[in-house]
């Protein structure tokens, strides 16, 4: 079975797609139906299309309605029940488009969310300008010579150390109350990350040269 999922959240809409046949589950929140049904993607190839459909119209959506799940829960986001639903189907890799942008509050929320199924989903978000996601305490991202990296400490990470990196650092300790890794580059294809204690998010940009 094809592991990956391609997920649709209510951010900014992305400016380009990727293949829907990479991919062996592919969904979206009821908001973010809008902006797909607006840039033309393949609406056929959607799976299921959850929410608690605040924001659903009416005549086109109803073509699709047999994939309607509806989530109602106003406890939690309709991004965190999508993932649910994901787990309740048996994937485990999760590629998230139009989880930035718009209100920061939604973002900042998206990483609280994913940080919470880090433990059973492998998440990574994609947008214009980075892809991001949380990194286990030994890790080597490949890929990445002159592309901007950013490691943000989510609270807290102690005694890292870096390979790779245009600033490295040896046994150093991040906080987002003093001190944050962000705006590096990497000078090799390979970066390599320990750390001993907390969690760390990873910004992967375009390339800085």
């Amino acid at each position: 079975m094809n592991d990956k999922v391609l997920l649709f959240i209510n951010g900014d809409a992305p400016k380009s797609f990727p293949n829907p046949d990479e991919y062996g589950l592919i969904a979206c929140t009821d908001g973010a139906f809008h902006y797909l049904k607006n840039l033309n993607f393949p609406l056929n190839t959607l799976d299921f299309i959850s929410g608690d459909f605040d924001s659903h119209s009416g005549k086109d959506e109803n073509i699709y309605e047999e994939k309607f799940i509806y989530t109602p829960d106003q406890d939690k986001t309709d991004f965190h029940k999508a993932l649910e639903i994901i787990i309740e189907k048996g994937f485990t890799n999760v590629d998230v488009l139009g989880g930035s942008g718009g209100e920061q509050d939604h973002f900042l929320g998206n990483l609280t969310v994913a940080f919470g199924f880090k433990d059973q989903l492998n998440i990574k978000f994609y947008d214009d300008f980075s892809e991001y996601y949380f990194v286990p305490k030994n890790f080597i991202v490949k890929g990445v010579k002159d592309k901007m990296i950013s490691l943000y400490p989510f609270p807290a990470v102690e005694n890292i150390t870096t390979k790779g990196l245009n600033w490295p650092l040896i046994n150093g300790n991040l906080s987002i109350t003093s001190r944050i890794g962000t705006r590096n580059f990497a000078i090799e294809d390979e970066v390599s990350i320990k750390y001993e204690k907390g969690d760390l998010l990873i910004f992967v940009g375009k390339n800085y040269l």
